[in-house]
């Protein structure tokens, strides 16, 4: 038979397990809270007329390959000459996304969210630039540039892969 001072201990000792369950849920949703807000506030750069301006004329190029494009725009850095505007537009966006990708390696944004508001324009964006990319890794040996923008492509593929399997 449970006396009085035995039941209280029960009842404090469920009333802590309970407390504890509760702040690791509350712990939980503030994380996934926190990183919905970051991702919403990056989102709405994405969104800015100076973002707009450059994707706009991004999505216009045509890159058949990287030196096609560097002979009809100019390289994309050059001590004589100023660079073509269309490698500030690429630079915009590509940092934008580069920097995006960087979160989600780091899983400070989920790549389910991502990939819902933003996929599409990850995918078309790197696969515009890809070549891009890789000539000016090689010409100027810069074998890091871009590489959270490649993961983001890479982790938005497999996303929807996952998603349509």
């Amino acid at each position: 038979m449970l006396d009085i001072p035995s039941i209280s201990a029960i009842v404090a000792a469920v009333g802590v397990m309970i407390g504890v369950i509760f702040a690791m849920l509350q712990l939980r949703d503030l994380v996934k809270t926190r990183h919905s807000d970051l991702f919403m506030s990056l989102y709405s750069t994405w969104g800015s007329e100076e973002l707009n301006k450059a994707h706009r004329r991004l999505i216009a190029i045509d890159v058949k390959d990287y030196d096609s494009f560097v002979k009809k725009y100019g390289p994309m850095a050059s001590e004589e000459t100023e660079p073509s505007a269309i490698w500030s537009d690429i630079d915009r966006i590509g940092w934008f996304f580069n920097m995006m990708g960087f979160l989600v390696k780091e899983k400070l944004v989920h790549i389910k969210l991502v990939d819902e508001i933003l996929g599409y324009w990850v995918i078309r964006a790197w696969e515009l630039i890809r070549q891009l990319v890789y000539g000016w890794r090689k010409q100027y040996n810069m074998p890091e540039s871009y590489q959270w923008f490649e993961y983001l492509y890479n982790e938005v593929k497999k996303q929807r892969s996952r998603k349509n399997a």
